[in-house]
């Protein structure tokens, strides 16, 4: 597994006064540096040393993201009154309610 194709982001942490790399995948990782560069830095170092580690104990490793298959469907449990209103809404508009929700969350 490759460090760097994970999803990061780095942050200005206002309560640190410093920069914060964060990594989805790892979400109880964390790096705080004086730079956007030096946290990106941090966090891609230790999360390549904890995949190491994982890899070594014979442990699952997370996917990255990037490389997982998505069908492009999902569901979502609404209460009955909700889906009437989205569904009437979609008849009005005169488009389908999977169109509706798609453009919705859009």
């Amino acid at each position: 597994m490759n460090a760097r194709h994970y999803t990061y982001r780095v942050t200005w942490s206002e309560e640190d006064g410093e920069f914060v790399g964060l990594c989805a995948e790892f979400p109880g990782l964390s790096w705080l540096a004086d730079s956007m560069e030096g946290a990106l830095k941090g966090i891609t170092r230790v999360v390549g040393k904890v995949v190491a580690d994982m890899k070594s104990n014979a442990e699952a490793i997370p996917q990255p993201i990037s490389e997982r298959h998505y069908s492009g469907k999902f569901q979502v449990r609404i209460p009955p009154q909700r889906h009437r209103m989205l569904a009437m809404e979609a008849a009005e508009s005169g488009i389908s309610l999977n169109r509706l929700v798609s453009d919705r969350l859009a």
